[in-house]
């Protein structure tokens, strides 16, 4: 299961590094906490549903950009 939360971490850092936002402007637009969006792209966190809809939400893609290889 924890390989699966790294990949996702990964693409979202992908997407948020392609678009230029940082960390903390990406969290302040998903309404999550910087440190939270720093775990979830080490792989540290297991993200819900709803919370990845807002990640996504924030970075203006679907959400199975992030879920899918």
């Amino acid at each position: 299961m924890a390989e699966i939360n790294k990949e996702v971490g990964k693409r979202i850092r992908q997407h948020r590094e392609k678009q230029g936002i940082t960390q903390e402007a990406l969290a302040f637009d998903a309404d999550l906490h910087r440190a939270y969006i720093g775990q979830i792209e080490r792989g540290e966190k297991n993200i819900g549903l709803i919370n990845l809809q807002k990640i996504a939400n924030a970075l203006g893609i679907k959400m199975s950009k992030l879920i899918e290889k």
